[in-house]
């Protein structure tokens, strides 16, 4: 899953870091959500590994940073774990 920042989409994350981070808690904690975190610098977005697409589209659904603003755009992908 991939969030790029909504315009003024950093302006709005301190307001609702606390509850996104309580969220991205819960679904690591049920294991569907193997790492997040943000990138760039300053962030320019985030991406999330998650155990299922199904798992990543739960978690965008509520995640108070799509409710709010902060998130302009939210995209899913596929992704082969090649070891080789």
């Amino acid at each position: 899953m991939f969030y790029e920042l909504a315009e003024d989409g950093l302006d709005k994350v301190p307001a609702h870091l606390a509850s996104h981070q309580a969220r991205l808690r819960e679904f690591h904690g049920r294991g569907v959500l193997l790492m997040a975190g943000p990138y760039g610098a300053p962030p320019v977005g985030a991406l999330g590994v998650f155990t299922s697409r199904a798992a990543a589209e739960e978690f965008a659904r509520d995640d108070p940073f799509m409710l709010n603003g902060v998130v302009g755009r939210c995209t899913f992908h596929e992704w082969n774990e090649d070891l080789a």
